[in-house]
């Protein structure tokens, strides 16, 4: 059996994200001013550490450049398109980044376990989802697609974590809960989903995240190491001198409405 791993002190975490995020600035860089398209998939369990991977790694990026798409339910419309349909739209157009969290592979996930769509409608996903990979591949988008992985002992830890605190409670949803009690068919969805779509042109790549630090530092390396980025002189830039003044006069400021002060009521 693997003991347990020994968690990467907070000092040592965030220095080497620092660096990191420094390093995806001049990924991004290279993307904007080559015209690369750039996809990158998040999936796993709830409560796995997508999210705030995600918020790591656009902390300091152009939110012009790379983006983030979080679909919500599809509405009454959107269940009559071609399912690929409404995330094609999404899809990065020259010199952007887009970040999935959660994509396609609903329907793999969720919608199998919990009876949201058939068992045609199902099969059909697992056919076609090679088959739109490998179209992206091939049309020039740079796909990556990132599993996080963790215990069922360590979700069910964050969820009594979130449920605990009025700033995170938001996070949890009862199709979060009921996860919990649909363990292994998750599980069970999971392996099938791996089986029909890591494929060579878009392989699955795992992320253990039982400690979230490790987890956000293994991809973004990762993620740096498979863009075939290097970085870019940008031209100086000098701020110019002030010109002088040619006469401007302010108006006077009981013309305008002004937020009250609160900070300064935190001095009293």
């Amino acid at each position: 059996m693997v003991g347990k791993k020994k968690r990467v002190p907070r000092a040592v975490y965030e220095t080497a994200l620092f660096d990191l995020q420094a390093q995806l600035v001049q990924m991004q860089e290279w993307v904007r001013t080559q015209g690369t398209r750039v996809v990158v998939v998040f999936e796993g369990r709830d409560a796995a550490g997508k999210g705030s991977t995600i918020k790591r790694v656009t902390e300091y990026l152009n939110p012009r450049v790379a983006r983030i798409v979080a679909l919500p339910q599809p509405t009454e419309r959107q269940r009559t398109q071609w399912y690929f349909q409404r995330y094609v739209e999404h899809l990065p157009a020259a010199g952007e980044i887009v970040l999935f969290d959660r994509s396609w592979y609903n329907r793999a996930g969720v919608e199998r376990v919990m009876g949201f769509c058939t068992p045609d409608e199902y099969r059909r996903f697992l056919q076609q989802c090679p088959i739109f990979e490998r179209l992206l591949v091939e049309d020039g988008i740079l796909l990556l697609k990132y599993w996080f992985s963790v215990s069922d002992e360590e979700q069910e830890r964050r969820f009594r974590a979130r449920l605990e605190d009025p700033m995170r409670r938001w996070k949890l949803s009862p199709m979060d809960l009921e996860s919990i009690t649909r363990w292994e068919d998750y599980s069970r969805a999971k392996d099938e989903m791996f089986v029909h779509t890591d494929i060579s042109e878009a392989r699955w790549h795992v992320v253990e995240s039982e400690d979230k630090r490790s987890a956000r530092l293994n991809m973004i390396s990762h993620l740096l190491s498979r863009i075939p980025y290097h970085e870019v002189r940008r031209p100086a830039l000098k701020l110019p001198a002030r010109p002088a003044s040619t006469g401007y006069q302010r108006p006077p400021r009981d013309q305008q409405m002004y937020v009250p002060d609160y900070a300064a009521s935190l001095l009293d």
